[in-house]
């Protein structure tokens, strides 16, 4: 087991003070001061005391808090298009500026190495040169891939504070695997029952996309293995398949809800049978991920793959209050959110739709998971 010294030794290492997961000079810097000014004082940054104030919150402050933010600025497992990478930075701004009371303590970033995503693809040689780089000591025995990180910073997280609640900001949907996977397995050291209900536009089913196993196509299908049974995953909004639902529903054994079902039978019909089903399954937490393009283009049109035909903000929020009423949820992420990016042929202000929509929905996780 991991001491908590040796916990927070390796969180000084790998991650960094909110806003900085991504290495950049000038490119939305702006938008970092500003978040940091706001999150630890104006004579804080002025100083360049902000490591230093953030270093020590992770001693004092972290152990209070009952719900933790943390962001995953990295876009190497996407394959579309890029730029979710900002999206951590870009929606802490939001909910900062939005709400002044979320009760939730910002651990911080994965320290970004940007052209790298898992270790388990790199050789030992890059490893080295890589700890060497960021470390400044190629025998360090640390991850160096923003998914190696992220499951060890979980794995630790679950394991120092088992009541706390990760809430996690992406980056492309590949971060989820590192989170989910970790949450599962600490779950079952709990003898808890858990599900995972997986908002998006598609399935991300795919077993391999190009040769690669992890990446935003393939990590549901990921962390199937890691659930008591497949029925614990429940799949709702997809709509951009190369195959109907029963394809993947008889494959892989779980439940999914395609958006037309949803705009035609209702959220609350389809809220309810959700529980029903889960209440079969005698679940009593759950994790919920949440592809910012499981809405409508016109409400998401900054992220790599905007999709027409989808929910509006409406429809989550019903489904995810309904799941709050009848179980705990425990762990959530948002992801895909890429505010440089727009889609073609809308009407909607970008960022500015996207972002004011996906702090609506962080903002009610965040606080559902405040009071789980």
């Amino acid at each position: 087991m991991t001491s908590r010294n040796e916990f927070l030794s390796k969180i000084k290492h790998y991650l960094t003070p909110p806003g900085e997961g991504v290495y950049t000079v000038h490119t939305a810097s702006e938008k970092r001061l500003n978040l940091q000014k706001k999150l630890y004082g104006i004579e804080a940054v002025a100083e360049k005391r902000v490591r230093a104030i953030w270093e020590e919150s992770l001693s004092k402050t972290l152990p209070q808090a009952k719900t933790v933010i943390f962001g995953i600025p990295s876009d190497t497992g996407g394959g579309i298009q890029r730029g979710a990478n900002w999206g951590p930075l870009y929606l802490r701004e939001t909910l900062i500026n939005s709400r002044d009371d979320l009760n939730a303590y910002d651990i911080g970033d994965v320290r970004v190495i940007p052209q790298l995503l898992h270790d388990k693809y790199l050789n030992i040689e890059t490893i080295k040169n890589c700890r060497k780089s960021v470390y400044k000591d190629e025998f360090i025995n640390l991850p160096v891939s923003p998914l190696s990180i992220a499951y060890d910073f979980a794995t630790d997280f679950h394991e120092q504070f088992p009541a706390k609640s990760l809430f996690m900001i992406g980056g492309d949907h590949s971060v989820s695997y590192p989170m989910v996977r970790a949450y599962l397995e600490a779950k079952k050291s709990q003898g808890k029952k858990v599900a995972l209900v997986h908002f998006d536009a598609h399935t991300d089913l795919l077993e391999e996309r190009m040769g690669i196993d992890l990446c935003f196509g393939t990590w549901t299908s990921q962390v199937i293995p890691f659930l008591e049974t497949p029925s614990h995953l429940v799949q709702i909004g997809i709509r951009a398949s190369g195959y109907e639902r029963e394809h993947w529903e008889k494959k892989f054994g779980h439940k999914q809800i395609w958006a037309k079902e949803v705009l035609s039978l209702g959220a609350e019909k389809i809220a309810n049978d959700i529980v029903a089903h889960l209440k079969s399954l005698a679940v009593e937490e759950i994790y919920i991920s949440f592809d910012i393009d499981c809405l409508d283009a016109a409400y998401a049109g900054a992220t790599g793959t905007p999709e027409s035909d989808g929910l509006s903000p409406h429809e989550p929020m019903v489904i995810m209050q309904t799941l709050f009423e009848n179980f705990k949820i425990t762990g959530s992420d948002i992801v895909e959110i890429a505010p440089l990016v727009k889609a073609a042929n809308i009407k909607q202000i970008e960022p500015e739709t996207t972002l004011l929509v996906a702090g609506a929905l962080s903002t009610f996780l965040i606080q559902a998971m405040g009071v789980s």
